[in-house]
This record gives C-alpha cells, structure tokens and sequence, in this order.
C-alpha cells in the first residue's frame, strides 16, 4: 500500500528510478520480458510439419495388413515430406545463410545433404510394392534419418535463426514458408537444384505435373483423418 501511494504522490518519476527504488536488478526485468514475450513463429510452423510426418508414418504403421490404408498414409507422407523439403530450402535456409553467417551456410549444407538422402529414398519407395518387407524396411530407414534431421532443426539450427529475426520477421518467414508449400512439387524430384533461384524456378514448373498425378492417386479420407486426430487426443 505504502509503495502503490508513493508512486501517485510523484507522477514525474523516471521508470529506471521507481525500479531502482525498489531495487530490483534491471538485468532480472530484462530477462523475465524476454522469457514472457519470446515466440518462434518460424520454428513453430516447421515442428508442425515434423509432427504431420511423424503422425502419417504412425498411421502407415497401424495399418498393416491393409495395403489400400497403407498405400493411402505413405501418399500422404510422401505428400507432405516433399512440399515441407522444397518449402524449407527455398525459404528457410537462405535466411540462415543470410542471418548465421558461415556457421549458417554449413548447417544449411547439411541440411540439404539430409534431403538429398530422404528424396532418394521417396524416390526408391515409389518403385516398390506397399506393404512388403522390402518397403516397410526402406520406409523405416527414410523416417529414422528423417527424425535424426528434423531433431538437429528444430535443436539446433531453428533456434539460432530465430535469435536473428525479429518476430515480425519470423512470422513473415513462417507464412512465406506456408504459401510456397501451396505452389511446389508434391513428390521427391532427386535431380532437381536444390537451392533458388534454380529450384524455384524447376519447382514450380513441376508442381502442375505432380498435382496432375495427385488426382489420380489415393490419400487418407476424411474420415480416417478424422480418426487420427481423435486417436492422437
């Protein structure tokens, strides 16, 4: 009460001065708005992702034995892992090599090394029947080297960008991220450039191609979507 009387006795007072009268560190206000106020908007909408990858795989899982909802899931999978690659390589790591610097240019090295791996798999995994041995092996190899790179992001490399951005930034980062993902193939294309403005332009001249084969091929339903989320609760 004492205080709260003080402070409407002497409008004029500075904020430093009424902080440093009721000594209270100013690096321990700086660090308690920080903590309160960080958000990671762009690290948020690749986990997001990751999530989706690791949910589809589950359900691929689950369904053994029933090749059409396998077929179904490892469409979807590979749906979602090659918009997520392209979106990632033609928005997010430019911005590290931009804002990290030489440490920047060698994760997202890295980075695109690990899809390389990943879209040769896919790629693999478009010749083989679903539900064998031979797929479910290679499949299970694709999503293990899948974890271990989308753990380093979302660890490491994630972490560092968004130190760099402002948050504004980091949400335009994460909608630019969102609406490539809209225009890009949506399956894995191995040979095609892997950096803008080259793949830009080779993905969005392939997009309409593999849109084209979307049609024709099986997704999960509604309703087996639907279930997923009920079962995830």
């Amino acid at each position: 009460m004492l205080c709260r009387n003080a402070l409407k006795t002497v409008p004029a007072l500075s904020r430093s001065t009424i902080y440093s009268s009721i000594a209270i560190p100013r690096t321990t206000i700086l660090r308690a708005t920080m903590v309160t106020t960080t958000q990671t908007p762009l690290k948020d909408a690749v986990a997001h992702d990751h999530q989706e990858m690791y949910d589809y795989y589950d359900q691929y899982r689950k369904s053994a034995g029933d090749t059409d909802a396998q077929s179904r899931w490892a469409n979807q999978l590979t749906w979602e892992v090659a918009r997520h690659a392209v979106g990632e390589e033609i928005i997010i790591y430019p911005l590290m090599e931009k804002h990290l610097g030489q440490n920047g240019k060698d994760l997202a090295d890295q980075d695109r090394a690990d899809h390389q791996t990943v879209k040769e798999c896919l790629s693999q995994l478009g010749t083989m029947k679903v539900g064998t041995d031979e797929y479910d092996h290679t499949i299970s190899r694709m999503m293990s080297q899948l974890h271990e790179h989308n753990d380093s992001e979302e660890n490491k490399d994630l972490p560092q960008l968004e130190e760099k951005l402002h948050l504004d930034h980091s949400r335009e980062a994460a909608q630019q991220f969102k609406t490539t993902k809209r225009f890009v193939p949506t399956r894995p294309h191995p040979s095609a450039p892997d950096q803008p403005p080259f793949e830009t332009l080779v993905a969005f001249m392939t997009a309409p191609i593999d849109k084209l084969k979307d049609v024709f091929a099986s997704f999960p339903t509604e309703e087996m979507k639907q279930e997923m989320k009920e079962s995830s609760r």
